[in-house]
């Protein structure tokens, strides 16, 4: 079949809950993916921040080939030595103290939110307490993570939603005081919001927010799902200020496409929250995602992938820079490491649909940020390829060619 019947068949197969753009993408290598008809793309969204290795990595490919012919799954009755290989390395690039690994960044939030309010339940036996989320925030698409995301219109056509959740605004730190009763039990945000438009949390914000927490004997949940793995610079945006989290959630690069997720938490935490019976998984830390997790954790080490983030940062921020300055529709760049985003003066997915026919791939944050995920691999001249092909999709007035 040629693409075209690809996406008709697709069409009357699939569910419709994406808009999708009119390409089949077919095999990648590097930082380069190909449709079916063979066109050539540079990547600039790596699956939405998932691909930080990049494509046809042949370490990590043979290290899930080997894990294939000797055993996928087990249920989580039983041990395996990939998950437990697995959690020991994630533990120590995170600095955290406990690991339950699942499916995804959105089942991930779910059991965050049941460990912090377990962990309320068991000081004073209520089942009314509360959480503030921040509004703008996007925490996932399942009913619990649905609930803490701040945004209303991704919730009210399934509400009611879980009860007790207020929301504030990231970076004023007036607007959580206002929000917290004698009830709050956990405060949970993304260190840079992604969906929200690539907006970092301020450094006094974030320590605000923390020492709220300890005060109030509140945890701390921070989301890393998008804006961890070494986006930033450090494996988790949090370790740029020393602000540790009583919870973390990760996901995407973790597992660098192979499906997989992990809550983690203090031993504080561990020791006062959820015990067996409490949260479980059927696929969660099978020995495939685990061999995927310990690998991209090595990987990460023997390419110093955090280091290279911080090297070639500031030549793509500068980039970003110069076509801010060069065009009046673009009204401010903004992010952190290799997670940056250009503000718009209007709608972006036609100026995105334009670079697509270029051979740029590009995704959004809501209607008017552009929104920068390349592979942790990118080089400067890759960078130097994605601002040429961008900058042929704007006219000199600021139109969308």
């Amino acid at each position: 079949m040629n693409m075209q019947e690809y996406i008709e068949e697709a069409e009357g197969a699939l569910l419709h809950t994406y808009n999708r753009y009119q390409v089949v993408l077919d095999r990648g290598d590097g930082v380069y993916l190909y449709d079916t008809d063979g066109i050539k793309y540079l990547d600039f969204a790596s699956g939405i921040g998932v691909f930080a290795l990049g494509y046809k990595n042949r370490e990590y490919n043979n290290a899930l080939k080997a894990q294939i012919d000797k055993l996928l799954h087990t249920s989580n009755y039983y041990y395996n030595v990939p998950a437990v290989n697995a959690a020991k390395k994630l533990k120590a690039v995170s600095g955290m103290d406990r690991v339950f690994f699942t499916n995804s960044g959105a089942e991930a939030v779910e059991g965050a939110l049941k460990a912090a309010r377990k962990y309320a339940y068991l000081k004073d036996g209520s089942s009314d307490h509360e959480i503030i989320a921040m509004n703008h925030s996007f925490h996932g698409r399942t009913f619990g993570a649905l609930s803490v995301t701040g945004n209303a219109k991704y919730r009210e056509p399934f509400e009611p939603m879980i009860g007790n959740i207020r929301f504030a605004d990231l970076n004023d730190i007036d607007s959580v005081k206002e929000q917290l009763t004698d009830k709050t039990c956990a405060i949970i945000l993304e260190p840079v919001q992604g969906e929200g438009g690539i907006i970092p949390a301020a450094e006094d914000f974030l320590r605000e927010v923390k020492s709220l927490c300890e005060k109030r004997d509140i945890l701390l949940i921070l989301d890393e799902i998008q804006c961890g793995m070494g986006r930033t610079g450090y494996m988790y945006a949090w370790q740029r200020y020393g602000v540790k989290p009583d919870i973390m959630v990760t996901a995407k690069a973790l597992g660098c496409g192979v499906p997989v997720g992990a809550f983690l938490m203090t031993e504080k935490v561990a020791a006062r929250s959820l015990t067996a019976g409490d949260h479980g998984t059927t696929y969660g830390g099978n020995p495939f995602v685990c061999t995927a997790v310990e690998k991209v954790l090595d990987l990460y080490e023997e390419n110093h992938v955090t280091e290279h983030v911080r090297e070639v940062t500031p030549y793509l921020e500068n980039c970003l820079d110069t076509l801010k300055e060069k065009y009046d529709c673009i009204l401010e760049r903004r992010g952190t490491g290799l997670m940056q985003g250009l503000v718009f003066d209007r709608p972006v997915r036609d100026i995105i649909g334009r670079a697509l026919e270029e051979g740029l791939i590009l995704i959004n944050a809501g209607e008017n940020v552009i929104r920068f995920l390349p592979p942790l691999i990118v080089s400067k001249a890759n960078i130097d390829e994605m601002a040429d092909i961008l900058e042929s999709c704007i006219e000199p007035d600021g139109e969308i060619s």
